[in-house]
């Protein structure tokens, strides 16, 4: 009876360990996530802010 109780004790323990971590890695996710939201955003004002870059036949590019 104590093995099964000492068993149950580590298992509880083992439990609450990872309701923890998944409860911490949650907020990272969720902080990542939302960075990720403004830089996709971020880009997508960037590139319709950009001038027309379409190269038409022999046109050097703007950076030559």
């Amino acid at each position: 009876m104590q093995l099964l109780e000492e068993r149950a004790a580590h298992l509880l323990a083992a439990v609450e360990d990872l309701s923890d971590i998944v409860a911490r890695q949650d907020g990272e996710l969720r902080a990542l996530t939302r960075r990720v939201d403004i830089l996709v955003r971020r880009e997508a004002e960037r590139e319709a802010d950009a001038p027309g870059g379409v190269i038409v036949g022999d046109e050097r590019p703007p950076h030559y």
